[in-house]
């Protein structure tokens, strides 16, 4: 009996090895996922998240069973379906979403054409609600859809407040060309472009991400004047400059009503 409690007391003297939870593995894997932007395999997972491999071996085939994972052709794993429906839950629960959905929906109604909301998630816009126009005219994107920053006129709104050399580190590490080769990608014209377009509250760009579509963009502010998300009309390219409806004056004053409605700004003098 002496015997083991010197031994105890021995043990409580000594570091004890640091536990990390499954919960807290499986956050170290979505985190790494996001941060890199591309899929992994399970033994880059581990020597990113210092796991044990044989840990993380079955976490990830749990996750992929669960579907929070998603395995590619090769054998690496992505961001899985079941996190994106658990995505759109949340996003219903938001305010903004919530407010800008229910506008989303009205000036689709004006317009008759396709509206679009648009977030920023590292180097990409995404959309994240969509309502579709009455015309015959479709559009690639979905709900969902992710292209680079500089392809859209959404994707400059959202990082026009950020701070200029922030603007240009984003841009140099992200620009890309589009499918059409139309796409600006050279990072000082999109560093200033994106603040010009954020001060005078309008963003268009036409076939620079697909052939003969073109995106009439205004930001949704907070009071700090940043940039939350966008609200945008798809319309054919030779739709731009119409003034019947002004689809330029019916985007900008959609997104400063909801601005208005969730008390982000004074519209008066946004």
């Amino acid at each position: 009996m002496a015997s083991l409690t010197a031994e105890t007391s021995v043990d409580d003297r000594l570091p004890r090895r640091a536990r990390v939870s499954g919960i807290d593995r499986i956050l170290q894997i979505f985190d790494h996922l996001q941060a890199t932007g591309r899929p992994a395999t399970a033994y880059e997972l581990a020597k990113a998240t210092g796991a044990p491999v044989s840990t993380l071996y079955v976490l990830v085939d749990d996750l992929v069973e669960k579907h929070l994972l998603d395995r590619t052709a090769a054998g690496a794993v992505w961001l899985g379906p079941r996190l994106y429906h658990y995505g759109l839950a949340y996003a219903r629960s938001l305010d903004l979403m919530t407010v800008a959905t229910h506008e989303m929906q009205a000036l689709c109604s004006e317009v008759g054409e396709t509206v679009q909301i648009c977030g920023r998630d590292g180097d990409e816009m995404v959309v994240l609600a969509m309502a579709e126009g009455t015309g015959h005219f479709q559009i690639t994107s979905r709900v969902g859809t992710r292209v680079p920053l500089n392809w859209t006129a959404s994707g400059r709104l959202l990082v026009g407040h950020l701070p200029v050399e922030e603007r240009r580190t984003i841009f140099r590490r992200s620009a890309t060309a589009s499918p059409t080769g139309r796409a600006e990608t050279d990072a000082e014209a999109l560093t200033m472009a994106a603040e010009q377009s954020l001060a005078s509250r309008l963003s268009i760009q036409a076939g620079e991400s697909d052939y003969s579509v073109a995106c009439i963009a205004a930001p949704i502010r907070d009071a700090a004047g940043a940039c939350l998300a966008t609200i945008s009309i798809v319309v054919p390219d030779h739709k731009i400059a119409q003034t019947a409806p002004n689809l330029v004056a019916s985007v900008q004053a959609t997104a400063a009503r909801i601005e208005h409605r969730l008390g982000r700004v004074d519209t008066k003098t946004g």
